[in-house]
């Protein structure tokens, strides 16, 4: 991983924890694996354990490391580094994507709530003229009593997104090609069509993963049916929406939205959505940070220390569902 991936996530004590269950080739990381230090290190190893910023794991490396069985990566998505060459050798891969969600539903959930009561807007006016406004005169519009949530894909972020809206007085739908109606209604959602999805949320929460069959999915015929002062919430990718159409729907009031993620990201310093009051932008922060990082490396501690045992992952990467994951 990147020296600045290894100390940002693991820290002193993760590292100690580490050293405990496998025996740990001298620091520091590798972003490098073509340097003789790397190769020295491959020869022996039998585990790699990767993060952000780590080089592809190709054919070329794999023949460096003779002894290599498993793959942890302390981060989210394997596409990266993870190649053919992997799996066609058969090493079990591991992802700390799962701890990696539980932030993001966070966030998500955080940014529900705070949209239902209009809380930024009304914040920054009240900014603006110091006078607070009369709350007996706001509109039914404004609040979190049964109002309907859309998600959009049941993702291990859609799924912990679901989890966290039971105690509100939320009525949540989900879209999901590869969930049936009845998966759905054991998660306690209602399952829609993708039409019905946007015409029904009054919060529309994007959690599918970024591939071919989803890039512009959230289209402007979507958008365009989506009940006015609606919000789209996008932790996912800037791509799978139609960013030009979803400027135009937020620019021109129609909808509000929150993005921390955009198409391209960052957005040009000139793009109007900078400008729109309806829209707030974050800077990819979602996802871990801060302390969260330790919970990506406790995972990651925690899977190695499995597989040391034969017990195998408890969240491990089949090759076969690439195709639906981020």
């Amino acid at each position: 991983m990147s020296p600045q991936a290894a100390e940002a996530v693991f820290t002193p004590r993760s590292l100690a924890a580490l050293a405990e269950v496998c025996d740990l080739a001298p620091l520091p990381a590798l972003n490098d694996l073509t340097t003789v230090r790397a190769k020295e290190a491959l020869a022996g190893a039998e585990l790699l354990v990767t993060g952000w910023g780590c080089p592809r794991l190709d054919a070329d490396v794999l023949a460096a490391a003779p002894l290599l069985k498993a793959v942890v990566h302390s981060a989210g998505s394997v596409r990266g580094h993870v190649t053919d060459a992997c799996w066609e050798r058969g090493l079990a891969v591991s992802s700390a994507a799962a701890a990696n969600a539980l932030p993001v539903a966070e966030y998500t959930l955080a940014m529900i709530l705070l949209h239902g009561k209009h809380v930024l807007e009304r914040a920054r006016d009240f900014q603006r003229s110091r006078v607070r406004d009369n709350w007996l005169l706001t509109t039914g519009h404004t609040g979190n009593y049964r109002r309907t949530v859309g998600i959009l894909s049941a993702s291990l972020i859609g799924r912990r997104v679901i989890e966290l809206l039971k105690p509100f007085d939320f009525e949540v739908l989900l879209y999901d090609p590869y969930v049936s109606p009845a998966e759905a209604a054991e998660l306690g959602v209602e399952w829609v069509e993708l039409p019905e999805l946007f015409t029904r949320s009054d919060v529309l929460s994007v959690h599918t993963p970024l591939l071919p069959a989803t890039r512009g999915l959230v289209s402007r015929a979507l958008m365009d049916s989506m009940p006015v002062g609606a919000v789209l919430i996008n932790t996912a990718r800037g791509a799978v929406v139609d960013q030009e159409a979803l400027t135009e729907a937020v620019c021109g009031g129609r909808i509000r939205a929150v993005l921390d993620v955009t198409d391209p990201e960052v957005l040009p310093p000139d793009h109007p959505l900078w400008a729109c009051s309806g829209a707030l932008i974050t800077p990819h922060l979602a996802g871990s940070q801060g302390n969260e990082w330790e919970r990506l490396a406790d995972t990651a501690v925690a899977e190695v220390a499995r597989w040391a045992a034969g017990d195998g992952f408890a969240h491990p990467v089949r090759r076969e569902r690439l195709a639906f994951l981020a």
